[in-house]
């Protein structure tokens, strides 16, 4: 099986040196995620983000592009970064890993619209508009507000260079602002089902429906607390109930992986990348059928790059 994962946290891990071994690096460390134990990926998606709210290294700015070199420093045989969906065919001819660039917290931007094309030079496709503070471009979940005036201009901005909007962490009325003028379609790169989990990190029926109706995806994210609230472990099982419910609402394309590995804290009873299997056996064993544990894993986002990328 392949796999094309939209979420995870290692380049923050890595940065920010939270791994208690010798191996830290893309390639080796002792995380959930670790180009050595990513057998049958075809591409992941490398959040590089920063806590706004703690110190920053540099700047909370630079800190991003140092996470970017860590990733171009992992190129090699087994691993090169994207940017499009023709390297994502280039990279998979020549046997490698794809790593597209994101970044998860818009705050970043500080207002200054030219870091938008600064960004995507550094190779960035993808930025998270907040994570879990109020920032320039807007609200995030939890409040009552949404995009602020910085916010729609960025959003269109980010239209017009191809950097895909991710709507993971933003306010609600947030997403109804990206859905009112985003020109191409958006994602939730690692969230789910609200119905199942009342988290307010998690999308309603109703959102699920516009993203899968503008052509976007919704990738599973496997933190104990989007996934069953007051849960220490995120089981198999209630991963299978979220995705046969976002299936159910938004229909076959819209479900992918945003597995959030390195960026969550819980117990897994799958543990990593390298198990990855376990979860389409559990999908098989729930009555998917191949081609839909298919779509999941990764024809949905591979569409969705191609379209969009």
């Amino acid at each position: 099986m392949r796999y094309i994962d939209l979420h995870c946290d290692t380049l923050h891990k890595l940065y920010y040196g939270d791994y208690e071994d010798s191996a830290n690096c893309l390639a080796h460390n002792s995380g959930h995620l670790a180009i050595d134990r990513m057998a049958g990926y075809d591409a992941q998606f490398f959040a590089c983000h920063v806590d706004v709210g703690e110190p920053a290294r540099l700047t909370h700015y630079e800190d991003v592009l140092g996470m970017c070199s860590i990733l171009r420093a992992a190129e090699g045989p087994d691993f090169a970064w994207a940017g499009s969906y023709s390297d994502l065919c280039a990279n998979r001819e020549a046997g490698k890993v794809s790593g597209f660039l994101t970044v998860e917290e818009g705050g970043v931007l500080e207002g200054d619209i030219e870091r938008l094309e600064e960004l995507y030079s550094e190779g960035v496709r993808l930025i998270t508009l907040t994570w879990n503070y109020d920032n320039c471009i807007g609200a995030p979940n939890g409040s009552f507000d949404g995009l602020k005036r910085f916010g729609f201009e960025a959003v269109e901005r980010m239209n017009d260079l191809g950097i895909i909007v991710d709507v993971s962490h933003l306010s609600d009325k947030g997403f109804w602002d990206v859905a009112s003028i985003a020109r191409r379609p958006w994602m939730a790169s690692h969230s789910n089902a609200r119905s199942l989990c009342d988290h307010r990190r998690n999308l309603t029926d109703e959102m699920i429906r516009a993203i899968a109706e503008n052509g976007g995806v919704v990738g599973l994210n496997f933190y104990s607390q989007f996934v069953s609230r007051g849960a220490e472990m995120t089981r198999l099982s209630d991963l299978v109930a979220h995705a046969k419910h976002i299936i159910n609402v938004g229909g076959s394309e819209v479900l992918a992986l945003g597995s959030d590995f390195d960026g969550i804290d819980c117990e897994l009873e799958l543990g990593g990348c390298q198990d990855m299997w376990r979860l389409c056996e559990a999908l098989s064993g729930a009555g998917l059928s191949a081609a839909s544990v298919e779509a999941v894993c990764w024809r949905n986002a591979e569409k969705y790059i191609r379209e969009v990328l």
